[in-house]
Parts: C-alpha cells; structure tokens; sequence
C-alpha cells in the first residue's frame, strides 16, 4: 500500500503528534508499505530525505507563523506525489486541507487523525487573546466539517467530541496512541544519576516535562509552587521546558521571578528522549496540570514507569491515568498542591495499569486503511 502523509510537523520536531506519527509511518514501512511524506521544513533539515524508509518531502515557509504558511505552500508536493497514493493520511490542524484537497481532485481516499477538538474551550486557553481564540475556533470547525473518508480519533473523549461536532459515528475510529515501553521501563533508568547531577538530595521533586501550550496549564502548576513549598517545605519542582512557543516560555520565567520560587524550581532544557526516563526516575511524581488533552502521552509514560501522576480531571486523561495517581481540578493552582501533598502522603488512588501499545496502535490503523483502501472512489460525508 502506497501512503501519503500530509503533516505539518514530523521529525524531528518534537511533540506527542510527532512521535506517534514517526512510529506509525516507520512501523508501517518496516512491513513493506510506501510511505511518504509532506511536512514543514525545520531550520538545518534537507529538502529530502529518507529515515528509515520513509520518504520525507520538506516544504519551505517563512519563519513567522510557518505552521500556518504550510497549509498554502504545501498544496503543490502534495497534489503531485498524491498522483500514486493509495490513501492519504493528514492530521489537526494545518496538513489537514491540503491532503483534503488533493484527495477530492485526484479522488483518493482521505483519513483524518484527529488529537483533540476544543470546540467553544478556545476562548478559556490561557494567553489567548479573544480574536485569536475565535480564529482558532473557526479552523477548526472548518477541518472538522471537511468530509474525510474516516476521522481517527486518539481517545474515546475525543471521538465524543467529533460527534458533538455533527461528524457522523460510524466514520470514526478510535486508535489509541502507543508507548515505548522498552525505553519507559522504570528497571532500566537510573534516578540516581540525574539527582546528583542536579543537586538534589532528599528533597520531593515533583515534576513537568512539555511544551508550554495554550492547553498546558503550566501557569497554573507555576503558581502552586509557593503553596506546595508551604506544604512541603524540602520539595522542589523539576520543570523540563521547551522553548516553543517562545512568548510563553518567557511568560513563564517572569512568573518564576514575580513568585520569588527560583529557589523552589530547577527550569531545565528539553532533554533528548532516550534520556528522559532517567529524569522521571528522578522524580517523586510527575505533573499534568493540563486544561485539555486528546490522549496524553506524558501521563501515560509516567505511568508506564510506574510513577504517581497528578493531572487535572478533564478530557482524555482520566482515560489515561492507571496504577498511582491524583485526579485534581483544572485551572486551581490550590487543587494542584493538595493533590502532590496527596502523593507525599501516599495518598492515591489506585488501579491497574493499562497497557498502551505501538504494535496495536500500528495494527488500529492498519484495519482502517484495510477497509478503505478497496474502494477508493467511495462517495465521502460527514
């Protein structure tokens, strides 16, 4: 099977929606499908190039609002290798009109995967001004509404999103995403390494590893700070930051400062990712104060190593969270340090751990393309 894969980030820019799709397109070549794709093209990368058998085609785009640029500039590669596609695959947000576009000219069979829909929640992410919001809101509505083959969807949370959206269920698959549980393997990492190496001794080190998104609720953990350290007074917050997207990132240094906690938190880099678990070992527990989620990755990979998780009681996460962990009230700074003090004292909730694998992810998507792929010219609709 020939696929195309229109995407407006893959590796190796970093995200939960790169990993998932850098696995499914190289698990997929790795059993002797064509895979291509179309994506953004990142600073110090080559136009094209071949990673593990999987044919990555880079569009150019200015700097500013590049992600958005794509959506335009990306329509000619894509139109052109969609010629010999069997089946075109997009994504939320920017890849998703393009692939849609070629596919209803050269009358393809279009899949959607789709992370997360935020619907009337635009307006309530922090940073985001009130115009931006409604814009936000608007393209999303119009992906939404684009009649793809079949809509995948990354939880059972998101599918019921889809469905308030109008789009019709029996066009939508749930396809859980996967974790390495080979790289996440808690027997495997040494916390002890990456504790000297930052200084800590005995102190409780709750943690956060991620972008600062507008979804993120990083703030709200940033605020919590002074209340947890009143709480827990020998306890520090590890806060592994990226630098995407810079405004926020640079908002949430202020607050550190404003808050007078710079002795409470250690802002690190992003770490590369075979690394990571080492940091989570490191850890006491691990934080996700998000205010939305599709799937999750970084509660699930705290649970695959079996560290408490304490993550806001919304979306996708409760879906996600197994073994120890707190469930706490989104955007409530005050729930947040009740729910790590919670975890200081053991006192967690607790359940068996669900197992969320690549080769059943991989498998998920197999069937359906397997389903479609037989009669690409099927009429279409929502």
């Amino acid at each position: 099977m020939k696929t195309l894969f229109a995407l407006e980030y893959y590796s190796p820019h970093i995200g939960g929606a790169e990993v998932l799709f850098k696995t499914l397109c190289e698990g997929l070549a790795s059993e002797g499908h064509d895979i291509t794709v179309v994506t953004l093209r990142l600073p110090n990368t080559p136009a094209f190039e071949v990673i593990n058998d999987v044919k990555v085609h880079r569009v150019k785009a200015p700097n500013k609002g590049a992600r958005y640029w794509f959506t335009f500039l990306s329509i000619p590669k894509v139109f052109q290798l969609s010629r010999q596609a069997d089946l075109i695959h997009t994504t939320t947000y920017n890849g998703a009109f393009p692939a849609w576009f070629a596919g209803k000219l050269r009358r393809k069979t279009c899949v959607i995967t789709v992370h997360e829909v935020f619907g009337s929640h635009w307006e309530e992410l922090v940073g985001m001004s009130w115009i931006s919001a409604k814009l936000h809101q608007l393209l999303e509505r119009l992906i939404v509404a684009l009649p793809f083959h079949r809509y995948i969807s990354v939880s059972q949370y998101t599918a019921n999103c889809l469905i308030k959206f109008g789009v019709n269920p029996e066009k939508i698959a749930v396809v859980y995403n996967g974790i390495d549980y080979n790289l996440f393997d808690s027997e495997k990492a040494d916390g002890k390494v990456i504790r000297q190496k930052l200084g800590l001794s005995n102190e409780f080190v709750y943690m956060y590893y991620g972008r600062p998104g507008v979804s993120k609720g990083v703030e709200y953990l940033v605020q919590a700070v002074p209340l947890i350290s009143k709480r827990i007074p020998d306890s520090k917050l590890l806060l592994i930051l990226a630098h995407d997207p810079k405004d926020r990132y640079e908002n949430i240094k202020r607050m550190i400062k404003d808050l007078n906690i710079k002795d409470k938190v250690i802002l690190i880099d992003p770490v590369p990712r075979d690394e990571l678990p080492n940091y989570i070992a490191a850890s006491d527990c691990v934080v996700v104060p998000s205010l939305s989620e599709g799937f999750g990755f970084t509660a699930a990979e705290a649970c695959a190593m079996g560290k408490p998780v304490v993550a806001s009681n919304v979306a996708s996460l409760p879906e996600v969270v197994s073994g120890k962990y707190v469930l706490v009230e989104p955007r409530n700074p005050e729930a947040i340090a009740e729910g790590v003090e919670r975890v200081y004292k053991g006192e967690t909730e607790n359940s068996p751990r669900k197992i969320f694998s690549w080769d059943e992810c991989v498998e998920g998507y197999l069937r359906v393309y397997q389903e479609l792929v037989g009669d690409a010219t099927q009429k279409v609709g929502r």
